[in-house]
């Protein structure tokens, strides 16, 4: 099992632009009143049909050549559920999928959140040619990064040359600490 949910949501991620994603939706909310730590991600990759969606969550199942089974769903639904929380998957053919996973904040099996900051930063900076749009939220206070308004302003200046990488850092460093207001999650 990967010991941070930044890692599920990294290796999901590649699952959306593996299936050929052009825009991939990433938030994470926080709800200490609710108790709720709320992963989605949604794709507009290649979707799944009946019989791959209903395999999915099943280990000894990938479409990958490379090896025989698939943890990283099955084990991203097992720590949601280990909390007390919920997992979901949608998907249409041609269309995308959804992902949405509810870990108890509290509960003591929820691993920790991790370094989102390193998880998006990598994403968007090794995928320059697909868009993102992540949102952090706790507690109702929160940010968005969205790599095409990123480009707009950039005026299509590629987001891995390495002034722009460092500025997309820095914006979810200082975003993500002014959010998490000294507390870690």
């Amino acid at each position: 099992m990967l010991p941070e949910i930044s890692l599920n949501i990294l290796d999901v991620a590649q699952n959306s632009i593996s299936a050929g994603s052009e825009l991939t939706e990433i938030t994470v909310e926080i709800d200490t009143a609710a108790d709720t730590l709320t992963v989605c991600i949604n794709d507009t990759g290649c979707g799944m049909d009946e019989q791959q969606l209903k395999n999915v969550v099943d280990p000894f199942y990938t479409t990958r050549k490379t090896r025989k089974i698939g943890l990283g769903v099955p084990f991203f639904k097992m720590a949601a559920e280990n909390t007390g929380g919920s997992f979901s998957i949608t998907s249409e053919k041609d269309v995308g999928t959804k992902v949405k996973a509810v870990f108890g904040l509290s509960h003591i099996d929820r691993m920790p959140l991790g370094d989102m900051t390193f998880t998006i930063h990598t994403i968007v900076t090794l995928n320059n040619d697909k868009d993102f749009i992540y949102g952090y939220t706790v507690d109702g206070n929160g940010f968005t990064l969205d790599t095409r308004e990123f480009r707009k302003i950039l005026g299509g200046m590629p987001l891995n040359t390495p002034d722009v990488s460092e500025f997309i850092k820095q914006y979810l460093d200082e975003n993500t600490a002014e959010i998490n207001n000294g507390a870690i999650f």
